[in-house]
C-alpha cells in the first residue's frame, strides 16, 4: 500500500516538473534588438524636400516640352476668329514621333522656312528677358528666339490647289467651305495665285484671316515656292488653353472630308506604318491573355 502510494507520488511530480518546463519559455523576457541594427530613418523636414520635387518638376515639364505638349503664344491676327491674340495654345508634339504627318485642316506650329518672318522684332536683353530665356527652356513660356508661326493645312504633297479671285479655294477640284474664315475675308481675292501643285513633303499653308495673312500665297507669288516642308512642323494645335474665356478645341473642319486623298489619276495616300504596329503589339497581349483564361476554364 506504501509502495503504491509512493508511486503515485512519484509520477504526479514528473508531471508537475515537465508543466514548468513547458511554461519555461512564456515567462522568457521578449528579445531584444540585435545589435548593429540601423534605427529607423527620419523623415526630412519639408525645406530639405522641396529642392528636390522643384528639380523633378523642372524635368518633368522639359521632357513633356521637348517631346510630348508644348504651349505657344499667338502674336498675330492672322489666325483670327479661330485664334486671337494672346491666346495661348498646346501643341502635340508626340504624333510626329510616330511616323504621323500633318493632313489637310489641322491647325500646324512650323518653323519659318526662310523669309517668312522679319527679324526686326525687338529683343529683351534685360532681367524680363532672361526670365522669360529660362521658362522658355522648361516649356512654360514661348521663346522669343524661336521663329515659328501657326497656320491651317489646307494641302498635302500630291494635292492641287486652285486659288482664284471670286471663288472658293479648291483642293483636288473639291470647292472648299469654309465658315472658320474672318468675317469679311474672301478666300482668295487678296493673293489669287492660280493653280498650284504641292510637292511630295511639302504642305500648303493658309491663315484663317485671309486679308492679313502672310502664307503660301504671297510668298508663292514672290519666289515661286510659299510650300512648308513637313520636317519643319512642330506640330499640331489641339486647344485653345489660355485664357479660359477663350477655351476650345480646334478639331478639323468637316470640309476636308470631301476632298479626295489625292488629285485624279494618283495613288491613294498610305497610312504610317508606326500606329499599326503599336496597335498590333498592344492587341497581341490581350489575345494571348484572353486565350490562357480560356484554357484554365477548360481545363
Amino acid at each position: 500500500m506504501s509502495v503504491q502510494q509512493s508511486t503515485e507520488s512519484g509520477e504526479s511530480d514528473g508531471t508537475e516538473e515537465r508543466q514548468e518546463t513547458a511554461a519555461e519559455p512564456a515567462s522568457e523576457p521578449a528579445e531584444t534588438p540585435e545589435a548593429g541594427a540601423k534605427p529607423a530613418r527620419k523623415k526630412r523636414p519639408f525645406w530639405q524636400e522641396l529642392p528636390i520635387l522643384l528639380v523633378i518638376a523642372l524635368l518633368l515639364s522639359l521632357g513633356i516640352k521637348t517631346f510630348f505638349v508644348q504651349a505657344f503664344s499667338i502674336p498675330s491676327g492672322s489666325m483670327e476668329n479661330t485664334l486671337q491674340i494672346g491666346d495661348r495654345v498646346l501643341v502635340d508634339k508626340l504624333t510626329p514621333w510616330f511616323g504621323a504627318e500633318p493632313e489637310r485642316g489641322e491647325v500646324v506650329v512650323f518653323h519659318d522656312p526662310g523669309g517668312w518672318l522679319d527679324d526686326t522684332a525687338p529683343k529683351d536683353d534685360g532681367f524680363m528677358g532672361s526670365v522669360q530665356k529660362v521658362l522658355s527652356t522648361v516649356g512654360l513660356m514661348p521663346s522669343a528666339d524661336e521663329k515659328d508661326l501657326i497656320k491651317r493645312v489646307i494641302a498635302v504633297g500630291g494635292d492641287t490647289v486652285e486659288c482664284n479671285a471670286g471663288s472658293p479655294v479648291k483642293v483636288n477640284g473639291v470647292a472648299l467651305d469654309e465658315p472658320y474664315l474672318f468675317p469679311g475675308a474672301t478666300p482668295c481675292d487678296n493673293d489669287p495665285v492660280g493653280t498650284v501643285t504641292v510637292p511630295k513633303g511639302k504642305l500648303w499653308v493658309m491663315g484663317d484671316h485671309r486679308n492679313n495673312s502672310r502664307d503660301s500665297r504671297p510668298h508663292h507669288n514672290l519666289t515661286g515656292d510659299g510650300f512648308v516642308p513637313v520636317g519643319d512642323v512642330v506640330g499640331r494645335a489641339f486647344v485653345v488653353a489660355w485664357p479660359i474665356s477663350n477655351w476650345s478645341t480646334l478639331p478639323v473642319p468637316d470640309t476636308f472630308d470631301k476632298v479626295p486623298s489625292r488629285a485624279a489619276g494618283a495613288l491613294p495616300e498610305q497610312a504610317p506604318p508606326a500606329p499599326a504596329a503599336l496597335a498590333l503589339a498592344g492587341v497581341v497581349p490581350i489575345a494571348l491573355w484572353r486565350r490562357r483564361r480560356s484554357r484554365r476554364r477548360t481545363g
